[in-house]
């Protein structure tokens, strides 16, 4: 290119030069003159050309032919204009199959902008979320999933977990939304249906709650009759009062699992009231420590508390006295004797805290703690049936959290003990209130 412009360069002082020469022979500057003006309509006729061919590209896609620098100009540009055509090919084709595999899915799919605005979405979106490519693009999402909830998970951007709302154009149905980031900020929305496995669900919690009532009847007038039997049976028939304890410890282990049951179902068919009333922890944690006391006093176990006085958390009081006793019942119950057991007080740099209840016990497996919070789940079998549990202790624990928007963190070694740590938000802890 350099090459042809200094050559156009040449091919000007060449023209001036005779123009010059003819001037001065003809005694007059009309030779230059015309020379030059000669030059100037051959570039303007070559600029017309340029600017007639790209007014009629892509119809007419065949260059002008010419020499010199305006031909490499010509080819220079037919080239790059070619490489711009099949790009833009290449790229609406890619989006054409992208679309038709969007399309494709059963799954509503939606592409929102960093401003969280609709960009685009497959059928079954529109289908699920009541949407129309004419009139509600570049419109915000929560126009259309207008739920508290939706607008907290969007401003909180913790996706790890999908939300599950009512659809908005038939409450009938739940959706399932699962979002990712991607690009510049942009979202990601993948929308099911689980309306069939929230109704199995329902069906599984009513089935449990239904039959646990059920039981509840027979078993008590069962153990009443245990117990009458018990009291009239003499000491010398000792197989059958052996029997008789027996029937006892494990209907009384029953009723357990029975009230468990029942308080599970409760506490995952009722939404949590809000706001909760205020509850002092340090009072609760001391009347738990009072009750644990006995029962820790028969294996020479200590427990200590170091929670700080007039501290205050918005909450359900029965539900955190459930919460809070399981775990110190846990921790007595797998705890070997003269262990130590600790329900401490930690604040956090957010504002909120933790309230740890640790042990020196045996310690857990690193494998079974994800599991832990599951109902039934039982990491060792053999200790669980020796202290009497239901296996729902913990799973009752983790609800109670939810409801007050904390989470139960679980931390163990093997040999060293155990730690169960309470979670509280910033806005849950009230902090210290004066103690008179």
């Amino acid at each position: 290119m350099n090459g042809l412009l200094l050559k156009e360069a040449r091919r000007l002082l060449l023209v001036v030069a005779v123009g010059g020469l003819l001037s001065w022979w003809q005694q007059g500057l009309w030779p230059l003159v015309v020379l030059l003006t000669g030059c100037l309509g051959f570039y303007l006729w070559q600029l017309a050309r340029l600017l007639r061919w790209l007014q009629r590209y892509p119809d007419d896609w065949e260059p002008p032919e010419s020499s010199g620098a305006w031909g490499e100009l010509f080819n220079g540009l037919y080239r790059l204009l070619r490489r711009e055509n099949l790009a833009r090919d290449d790229l609406s084709q890619l989006i054409r199959r992208t679309e038709s595999s969007m399309s494709a899915m059963r799954d509503g799919v939606v592409l929102l902008d960093r401003r969280q605005q609709l960009e685009t979405w497959n059928q079954a979106a529109a289908h699920a979320l009541g949407l129309r490519m004419s009139t509600d693009r570049r419109q915000a999402f929560t126009n259309f999933v207008r739920h508290p909830q939706m607008i907290a998970y969007l401003e909180k951007a913790d996706f790890q977990q999908p939300l599950t709302l009512p659809a908005p154009v038939n409450p009938a149905r739940m959706l399932e939304y699962s979002v990712t980031r991607y690009g510049a900020g942009e979202y990601l929305l993948l929308v099911r249906d689980v309306t069939r496995l929230h109704r199995l669900e329902q069906m599984r919690k009513d089935f449990v709650a239904n039959v646990s009532h059920e039981l509840k009847t027979p078993l008590t007038v069962f153990k009443g009759y245990v117990e009458t039997l018990l009291d009239s049976t003499g000491a010398e028939q000792t197989a059958l009062c052996r029997a008789l304890n027996q029937m006892s410890v494990q209907s009384s282990r029953m009723e357990r699992l029975i009230n468990d049951l029942l308080w599970l179902a409760r506490l995952e068919g009722t939404a949590a009231e809000q706001p909760h009333s205020q509850v002092r922890l340090d009072l609760l944690c001391v009347s738990l420590r009072e009750e644990a006391t006995a029962l820790a006093d028969e294996r020479q176990q200590q427990i200590e508390l170091a929670v700080p006085l007039g501290l205050t958390v918005l909450g359900d009081v029965d539900e955190l006295r459930s919460a809070i006793g399981n775990l110190l019942t846990n921790a007595i119950n797998y705890t070997g004797d003269s262990g130590k057991i600790s329900l401490v007080w930690r604040a956090s740099e957010d504002g909120g805290g933790l309230l740890e209840v640790c042990d020196n016990g045996p310690g857990i497996e690193h494998h079974h703690l994800p599991r832990l919070t599951e109902r039934f789940y039982r990491p060792d079998a053999s200790r669980v049936t020796a202290t009497g549990g239901t296996g729902l202790g913990l799973a009752i624990v983790k609800h109670i959290l939810l409801r007050h928007d904390s989470r139960l963190d679980i931390s163990s070694r093997l040999g060293q003990g155990s730690c169960f740590a309470c979670c509280f938000p910033a806005h849950r802890v009230l902090g210290l209130e004066p103690v008179i």
